[in-house]
């Protein structure tokens, strides 16, 4: 998925888009405002790499850290739903993963939770790449969450 058609979904939906990204450092917002136009639908980007950026910046609460761990669907809801009560926006999109090296065997390299949430609904989900390098997950992190908004954007 590229930002294009993501631009172009949501300007027919009439909708702004905010982001809220870990393991990708801005890369979606970085997408999004490569695109000439993307003002008219882009509001704003938080890169909230730090669990203590997650819970000042967008609201993730400590509790939910502390049971799931920073790479689950509901650290990955509650940063959508954050970035989208923070924001002008009406669609929100977030991602928190192990871009790599590393991992474990319970949360291993490669692995993804994504959350998107309008005023309407949160949709979760979670995603193992693998240990196909960092570049590739990041990259692929980004393509997905773009896939996501874009669906989102013509559904809702």
């Amino acid at each position: 998925m590229n930002a294009k058609t993501v631009i172009e979904a949501l300007l027919a939906r009439g909708w702004m888009m905010a982001t809220a990204e870990s393991c990708t450092g801005g890369l979606i917002a970085g997408a999004m405002t490569e695109v000439a136009g993307s003002s008219a639908v882009f509001d704003r980007g938080f890169v909230t790499y730090s669990n203590d950026a997650k819970e000042k910046m967008i609201g993730v609460l400590p509790a939910t850290l502390d049971a799931f761990g920073a790479v689950s669907e509901e650290v990955a809801a509650e940063m959508a739903n954050g970035a989208l009560a923070r924001s002008e926006a009406q669609i929100a999109v977030s991602v928190t993963g192990i871009a790599g090296p590393g991992g474990s065997d319970h949360k291993p390299e490669g692995r993804v939770c994504f959350g998107v949430a309008t005023k309407d609904r949160t949709i979760t989900e979670t995603v193992e790449f693998g240990a196909v390098g960092r570049a590739n997950v990041r990259a692929k992190t980004v393509a997905h969450a773009l896939a996501l908004v874009a669906r989102a954007a013509s559904i809702n």
